[in-house]
């Protein structure tokens, strides 16, 4: 099964074609960073335009690198949900009018079921069948939750952020220090050398206990990243000087903070569940402070360990074909590209345990 996969629902303009949800043939990604870096975030009106005119370049990049021609695409997949509805509209449009010329079928798919199809393109990961049941950390500048995968398209939330997701958290603090955006790749770059244990950054209710959140969730396996960017804005009120003599120390302790709150949160939930195989999708799976501390978590608690590849963990098409073509290959089935859902669930909430 050849799906092109559409993704258009931040600020990445992609498309990409894959076999049966694991073989990438081609990925096409057109990043619009430089355009937002002056604004310190993403404004939606300039990503909106600007996917109009990426998104032509992308699906011709894809299929030509893929040297497959239309008829041999079995269906087109494009991102739906969650995102901005305005980016969210550009691929949707776009991908529904190519399934109108090719007379292909056109599948929605839910961006973040994608961000957890990405750790299947993983040559050496086994194929869903086998993996499941996976604990999942997804971190991204959206989207910070975990999530137990009992099988293709069946999923439970068991935890989730309550404030900022930790992508942000990243960003807002590159701000404050003044580094730039996207904020985990300066930060990372920054911390380079710095001492991780030069301040005491809050990890976020890391002593909470027996409660659930209003939707039910255990509030040991949530998020709370909003008390640490109030942390590093103080201290740099009460020590200016900081920002000359440690700036590597202050991105470094900020950084550990961001990345020991997540990986505390998995070992609860691998603890809770029972789980013996986590896996971390998303941008920040990038860091390679988090990617270690999974490393050693999992060895503590003899999990195996599945990281997406480095190329598909942030934004990418190629996680949206997979996902596709994972459901259509497991009998799930995809439903078909109707409308935009900026806040399109993975779970609905009678779903949750």
């Amino acid at each position: 099964m050849l799906v092109l996969g559409i993704e258009s629902s931040c600020d990445e303009t992609a498309a990409a074609v894959v076999r049966d949800g694991r073989e990438v043939l081609s990925s096409a990604v057109n990043s619009q960073i430089a355009s937002h870096r002056p604004y310190g975030g993403v404004v939606p009106e300039i990503a909106s335009r600007e996917h109009v005119g990426n998104l032509p370049v992308v699906v011709s990049e894809a299929m030509a690198c893929a040297k497959i021609g239309w008829r041999e695409v079995d269906a087109i997949a494009v991102t739906h949900g969650p995102g901005l509805v305005s980016s969210l509209l550009v691929g949707l449009s776009g991908a529904r009018a190519l399934g109108q010329v090719t007379g292909k079928p056109v599948w929605g798919v839910n961006h973040l079921e994608a961000h957890i199809a990405g750790m299947f393109l993983d040559p050496e990961a086994p194929p869903p069948a086998e993996a499941c049941p996976v604990l999942v950390l997804m971190v991204s500048g959206g989207h910070s939750c975990i999530v137990d995968m009992l099988r293709v398209g069946e999923y439970r939330l068991l935890g989730q952020t309550l404030d900022d997701a930790a992508g942000e958290c990243l960003d807002k603090g590159a701000n404050l220090l003044g580094l730039g955006y996207p904020g985990g790749p300066v930060i990372e770059r920054a911390a380079q050398g710095g001492d991780p244990a030069y301040v005491k950054f809050p990890r976020g209710m890391e002593h909470a206990k027996n409660r659930k959140t209003d939707n039910g969730l255990d509030i040991e396996m949530c998020f709370s990243f909003s008390g640490l960017k109030t942390a590093l804005l103080y201290h740099l009120r009460n020590h200016p000087e900081d920002r000359d003599r440690h700036m590597a120390d202050l991105a470094a302790s900020y950084q550990e903070a961001v990345m020991d709150s997540l990986a505390m949160r998995a070992e609860r939930a691998l603890k809770a569940t029972g789980a013996h195989t986590l896996a971390c999708v998303g941008g920040v799976a990038k860091n390679a402070v988090l990617r270690g501390k999974l490393e050693a978590l999992a060895r503590r608690r003899h999990a195996r360990l599945r990281l997406t590849p480095l190329a598909y963990c942030t934004d990418n098409a190629a996680m949206v074909a997979a996902a596709a073509g994972l459901r259509a290959l497991s009998g799930v089935g995809n439903p078909p590209a109707v409308e935009a859902d900026p806040s399109l669930p993975l779970v609905e909430e009678e779903q949750n345990p």
